[in-house]
């Protein structure tokens, strides 16, 4: 059981595609998602989808030979444990001046290619997100990175994260603390099942690129 294999789809990944479960002293199933926990561990798909599964057909009490308690709302948990995560390392990055915050200054960071990624709190208004598409768009159409958008988190829990009042919007930027963030975030968002924004927002033409930019 050492090896990474989902024991659901039985395919194998790296400790990053999958998350690491153990028994706890109590027989539950545990959801060791910083992989420190000792013991022996068992590994499902990094996607809720997976995880759930897991659960509902019996998977972790044959991974582990023996009798195991699986907590009804293991999905759930492991969501909550990311979100935290993802959350803790945001917080960080803001510390360590990765994060900027503001419309102009997120706005700038995109068009200049510096921003890892657009967070965008869940009530975040159409125009707000259609304009920072827009400068995702052109940065990219121009040679730039392409630069993900998320929206994992309602405002409350952004402004927590972020320390400030009211953040709509942010941007994750370079360095290690941003790195570090940037990754946790992707964890949940592939947790939750992947952004569907992300899946056409490149996809416009150059004249698209540039009629909106106009607008």
């Amino acid at each position: 059981m050492n090896d990474r294999t989902c024991i659901v789809t039985r395919r194998t990944g790296t400790a990053d595609d999958l998350i690491r479960f153990v028994v706890g002293p109590d027989g539950s199933v545990v959801p060791d998602i910083r992989r420190k926990l000792p013991g022996r561990g068992c590994w499902v798909a990094a996607e809720r989808i997976h995880v759930e599964r897991a659960a509902a057909k019996g998977a972790f009490a044959r991974a582990f030979k023996r009798e195991v308690a699986v907590p009804e709302n293991l999905g759930a948990m492991v969501d909550a444990l990311l979100s935290a995560s993802a959350r803790g390392a945001l917080g960080l990055a803001r510390k360590a001046g990765s994060v900027a915050l503001g419309a102009a200054k997120i706005e700038a960071k995109v068009r200049s290619g510096e921003a890892l990624c657009v967070l965008h709190a869940r009530e975040a208004a159409p125009d707000g997100e259609r304009k920072l598409r827009q400068a995702r768009r052109a940065t990219a159409f121009a040679g730039g990175p392409r630069i993900p958008a998320y929206k994992l988190f309602p405002q409350a829990e952004l402004d927590l994260a972020l320390g400030g009042t009211n953040v709509i919007h942010a941007a994750v930027l370079p360095g290690d603390a941003g790195r570090a963030a940037l990754k946790r975030v992707e964890a949940l968002d592939r947790y939750r099942g992947g952004s569907p924004d992300e899946r056409d927002v490149f996809a416009a033409t150059a004249g698209e690129d540039a009629a909106e930019d106009m607008e």
